[in-house]
Order: C-alpha cells, then structure tokens, then sequence
C-alpha cells in the first residue's frame, strides 16, 4: 500500500512574512545582517526562539539563529511548539509528508514521527493541531537561510495542559536529544501587558529558564499567575514545549543556557507601549566547561571593572585600556573575587547563583573583598600600585553521589548538612597540596563547621572556574 504524501502548505505567508521567494530572502538578509560578525557555536545542543511575525520577533529570532554554523551538519531538527488554535492532549507529530515554504520544501523525517506515534501513548498526529498553526512554519525560513545542510525536521505540536505530561513527552524524545540533532523551541514570553510590565515578568521567567531546573520554571509559572497583572494573558505561551527541553536536559552534566537578545513588541516605531509581547533568544550548550565561559577580551574587562570599582571606592581615577562591549556569557551567574597586596591575601568574597549579571556581580565582590571581609584589614589608597585581583567564574554545580567523581586541582567543592555549607575553590587543592579526603576534611570542618567527618552523610556539589588574574 502506497501512501500519498501530502505536503503541509505555508498558511502565514504573506502575514507572518513574505510569500515571496525573493521578498523573503532578502528579508531574511537583513534581519541576519547585524550579526554576520558573531562567532558561531559549535555545540548547540536547542535554541529557544519567538515565533511572532519577523516584523515583529524575527530580529530576536535572527540573533540566535545566527550562532549555527551555517555549516553544521545535523541529521534532524526537531521543532517543538505549543498549539494556539486546538486544545487537545499530548504531542501531535506531522507524519503525512512534508512542510512547505515560499522558499521550498522541508523534509519531514517520516521515520522517526512515526515511531514516536506508533511506541509513544502520547504522541499521534491530529491533522487540525498543524492545519492553521504558525508556531513550527515560522521557524523553517530561518533554518532554510541559515543551515547549508538542512536535511529533516520533525514537527512537533504540543497540547498540554499539566506539568507531568511533558516529562513523558521529554521521556519518549530522550534518545533523539543528542549530538547529532538540533532542537528548537517556540515560545514568545508575556502577552499584553505594559511594556515595563512584561519586562519585569519576563525577567523572572527567562531567569527560571536558563536555572535549567523545570522545577524553577514551574514556580515562576505559577508566580507569574498568581499576580494577577492587568492583561497578562500568558507569561510563556510556549511554556510546555520549554518545560519539556528542561526535562530532557535532566540527567545531561555541563548543559549550560545562554541569553542572546530580548526585545518587545513595543519598541517598535509603530506599536502601543501599553500592550506588547515579550520576546527572547536563548542557545542551549553542550559539554560546557570553565573554559569556554570567557574570552580573553571579556576577562580583561571584568579585571578592569573590578578595579576601576575600587580605585573608585576610595577616591581615585581609574580609565582602563579595554573598550565598553556587550558579554557574550550574559546570564546570571557565580563567581569569586580576591584581592592581593603583593602576595599577601587580603579578601576573598563570592557568590552562587547570583541574579546580578557576570559584569555588575563582579563590580559588587570586588568591593566586599577588598572592603567588607572581616579577616582583613580594608585595602588603602596607598596600597593601590600593589594590589592584584582574581577572579573566579564558576560553572553551574551539579550534585555528585561519589566522591570519586572529584578530580582535585579542576573541581571545587560545595557542601552542605543541615543548612551549615562551606565551599573551597579549585585552586585551594593545588596550592595545599593536600589529598581528597584532607581537602574534603577541612571544607567540612573549617568552612561549613560541621567537623572533619561531616562531608560522609551531607550534599555534595562539585563545579569548575575559569580563573584568572591582572
């Protein structure tokens, strides 16, 4: 039995974006100018991108799109979008043919949609979830632009309406998240209320995204509910299909989330500040470690910047050598600052999971460790020539069940029993010299004081940093 192929048609062509061919391209062009200069990332592992019409979004959109190498060579890409227009239970997967643009045809891995149809529960194809759906179509022109190698896509269309189910979709996708398949998410942010409003909600949210915890998400879901803002009518319209991307990173070390470029709807010449939507880009990395964190251009701004803070705290001038520029790892994050006259130590000041940005929250532990910590004297004026800073930047910490899983020297330690917690740099292992279980010891009973044993029975994290000094 020979089945028909039926080819999905464009239905917001001409409303979302051009209809034609030509219109389009060069539309396309230019919402990809202003970032032909960005390095492209070679281990995005999902992006999360707006899926408004490009007059509208497609410059956020762009702005994440542009990070692929045109060259990257992925067997699949998955796009996973949240219907607007159907109400139904589950993941619809399109497996009757192919996806059409004015720009051609993109082929549906009919394969894999009917795998997931035919040994999922909750996946099936229901012909109205993709009939007038622009969630997945306004992506494809972006792909089609952007990737030389564009080979197939799976379409996926979600209709959820509780957390659970997308960790059962996440569960049945899971094989599918690797290296050799992009994932892409659709989702604008808040829905119509104020323009200071919305970025107010989708601070918030956006924060809880990047947390890479769904557990995160959910609390700034239900927060954002809760607050009855006037006209909000969504925070997240997409909120199940970025909830389920959180879910398959479960269980995946060193995923790291990146913010690329928010914007609203009312910064547009045309539109009413009253009423927008919130729209941003996110890339989604693998096999992140500490030294991918940072360029050596952006370390010598943060050494910078902590010490025009402190030169400035006490008085004195401070300019620099490196030019104002927008940091490529723009999200919150923890980090360390020491500070040295000579050699001698004289503060050390740091912080987990800050909600500041990288550059502010190193501008903030510059100050308390050159001035607020009670082991040492206050650093002076006179002392300026001969002081030196370090800074560490931290990856995000995950939890470990073996402390065989310490590697001394490139792994800091974090822990924590009964709310007492106490945390050693990398660097201390390297410069104590000291085994495993003396490092462990002495975390436990001098930081977290909860004496030299009391690492066996607490919670154990471990990260890496990227360290660095002027």
């Amino acid at each position: 039995l020979v089945m028909l192929s039926v080819e999905r048609e464009p239905v917001v062509a001409g409303t979302f974006y051009n209809a034609d061919p030509k219109a389009l391209k060069k539309q396309l062009d230019e919402l990809f100018q202003q970032f032909n200069s960005k390095k492209t990332i070679e281990n995005i592992a999902a992006l999360i991108v707006p899926h408004a019409g490009y007059v509208y979004s497609g410059e956020v959109a762009a702005s994440a799109y542009a990070l692929l190498s045109p060259e990257a060579n992925y067997d699949n890409v998955f796009i996973i979008g949240s219907s607007h227009h159907v109400a139904f239970q589950g993941a619809s997967v399109y497996n009757k043919g192919h996806y059409k643009t004015p720009m051609g045809v993109v082929p549906v891995n009919l394969e894999i949609a009917n795998a997931l149809i035919n040994q999922n529960d909750h996946f099936s194809y229901k012909e109205d979830a993709h009939a007038e759906e622009h969630t997945i179509e306004v992506q494809l022109p972006f792909l089609q632009h952007r990737l030389h190698n564009l080979k197939n896509i799976v379409p996926i269309v979600l209709g959820v309406k509780e957390y659970g189910l997308c960790e059962r979709i996440a569960s049945a996708l899971q094989p599918y998240f690797n290296k050799n398949n992009l994932f892409v998410i659709s989702t604008d942010l808040s829905h119509y209320p104020t323009d200071e409003m919305a970025r107010f909600i989708d601070e918030h949210t956006v924060d809880a995204i990047c947390s890479n915890k769904a557990s995160e998400l959910i609390s700034a879901l239900e927060y954002n509910r809760k607050q009855h803002i006037p006209n909000l009518y969504t925070g997240l319209c997409g909120w199940s299909s970025v909830l389920t991307l959180l879910y398959l990173c479960q269980g995946f070390d060193k995923m790291v989330f990146q913010k690329v470029k928010y914007m609203t709807s009312g910064e547009m010449a045309f539109h009413d500040k009253n009423r927008v939507v919130g729209y941003q880009s996110i890339v989604l990395k693998r096999d992140v470690g500490a030294e991918d964190l940072l360029s050596d251009e952006e370390k010598n701004i943060l050494l910078e910047s902590a010490r025009k803070v402190i030169h400035s705290h006490l008085g004195n001038d401070y300019s620099g050598k490196s030019k104002n520029r927008d940091y490529a790892f723009d999200q919150s994050d923890s980090a360390f600052v020491s500070v040295y006259v000579g050699k001698e130590l004289r503060g050390c000041i740091g912080q987990f999971s800050s909600h500041l940005k990288l550059d502010s929250l190193v501008k903030e532990l510059a100050i308390s460790a050159a001035f607020e910590d009670s082991r040492f004297t206050e650093i002076e004026a006179e002392e300026l020539d001969d002081l030196k800073i370090e800074i560490s930047v931290l990856t995000p910490m995950r939890k470990i069940h073996n402390i065989e899983d310490i590697e001394l020297g490139k792994h800091g330690v974090y822990i924590i029993k009964e709310g007492r917690k106490g945390t050693f740099l990398p660097q201390v292992a390297s410069k104590t010299g000291w085994s495993l279980e003396e490092f462990l010891g002495h975390l436990s009973r001098d930081k977290a004081h909860i004496g030299w044993d009391g690492w066996r029975d607490a919670d154990i994290y471990v990260f890496e940093a990227i360290i660095f000094s002027d």
